[in-house]
């Protein structure tokens, strides 16, 4: 009996290699070799397969955060600077902070909030910080850091099928689910302080993650410049602005715009039209960048961004800028916060709608929507 289970087993191996072999003699011969560490349809992809570089660090060198554990507001007052950036995820009632110490370490962290399977992503080279949904198919399944860029940006792996998956889009493009696109999650990056003030007994990712890593200090140091040249791209720059130049991109009904940090730092508040969706840019003091100086904590001030639906009971409200980390609108003269919560005034405790935006540098965010639409200050659109 044993002799057939091994000639079986045998038999399934043969089969197994025989399969990815075939898979990846169709492959094109400029597609990169670590895609050999993937066990999945290698033929069944949707972008130019020379597109995919090796980033450096192999499958899974990059350790995502599997088992994640959290702590108190005030418990990581010991160790998170007030002015530190962490990934905001408020959802059903439940409000966690991801610290971008941990996260530029990580890149992933597959978590629950409340009964919802979540993936909190980051990419450093193209500060795109997003929240997947990570059930698949009716199953919940772990995502890892593939090792391999596109575009500069993170490209995952399910582990279910290890099919790759595309960060900034949330699109599967090589293997066995290439083709399907992620449920995202509305996320915002804020200071330590700003979440803390908008959710005292909200809950924040541990230090305690089961690896060693040096979590405070930033292994990209100076890369948050201007003058500095994209890692690892290799496709068309976008002439509207320089490729390090800070956007914050927003996504609503599939239509895609810009708007320079430049712009909404100066202006503070910035109400537009996209989608036919009435829309408010918030910009507030308060946050220094994940990737500038080698300790986070010191490093230079870029603030705070949020974008929000205006529209509160049927009514289109107007913001300006109140001073102090706040926003005030004329209706009703309620203050309200970067994370869009009336914090005074008639409209107190009420949240505006969020809608789908991040802090991208430029060229990412062009690479993978060029036909997004650029705010033009001077036009007000």
């Amino acid at each position: 009996m044993k002799r057939y289970i091994l000639l079986a087993l045998g038999l399934a191996s043969l089969w197994a290699v025989g399969h990815v072999a075939t898979a990846q003699s169709s492959l094109p011969p400029d597609a990169p070799p670590a895609l050999q560490q993937f066990d999945t349809d290698l033929s069944n992809y949707n972008i130019d397969l020379s597109t995919l570089m090796s980033g450096g660090p192999p499958k899974d060198g990059i350790p995502s955060v599997d088992a994640p554990s959290f702590v108190s507001v005030e418990a990581a007052q010991d160790w998170v600077g007030e002015k530190e950036p962490v990934i905001v995820l408020e959802y059903n009632g439940v409000a966690k902070a991801y610290p971008l110490q941990i996260l530029t370490h990580h890149e992933i962290v597959n978590d629950r909030i409340g009964d919802t399977p979540v993936a909190v992503t980051f990419c450093p080279l193209c500060y795109s910080a997003l929240v997947f949904e990570r059930t698949l198919d009716g199953e919940p399944v772990e995502f890892g850091v593939s090792g391999l860029l596109r575009n500069s940006d993170l490209v995952m792996y399910d582990r279910a099928t290890e099919t790759l998956w595309q960060q900034l889009t949330g699109k599967a493009i090589v293997g066995d689910r290439a083709g399907q696109t992620l449920k995202q999650l509305p996320s915002q990056i804020v200071s330590f302080r700003q979440f803390a003030a908008a959710h005292p007994e909200g809950a924040v990712l541990s230090r305690d993650t089961g690896h060693s890593r040096a979590y405070g200090r930033n292994p990209y140091a100076g890369y948050d410049d201007i003058d500095k040249k994209p890692f690892a791209f290799r496709g068309p720059v976008d002439d509207r602005l320089p490729p390090m130049a800070k956007v914050v991109a927003v996504s609503t009904d599939d239509v895609h715009k810009a708007y320079p940090h430049t712009t909404t730092e100066e202006k503070r508040v910035i109400h537009d039209t996209v989608a036919d969706r009435p829309l408010v840019v918030f910009h507030a003091p308060g946050a220094v960048s994940a990737l500038d100086a080698a300790q986070i904590e010191n490093s230079k001030e870029t603030g705070s961004t949020g974008v929000f639906d205006r529209r509160v009971n049927g009514r289109t409200l107007t913001f300006r800028y109140a001073g102090d980390g706040q926003f005030r609108d004329e209706e009703t003269g309620s203050t309200w916060s970067v994370t869009g919560r009336a914090v005074t005034g008639p409209l107190e405790g009420t949240q505006l709608d969020r809608i789908q935006s991040g802090d991208y540098f430029a060229f990412a965010w062009f690479a993978f929507r060029p036909n997004a639409a650029l705010y033009d200050a001077g036009t007000g659109s």
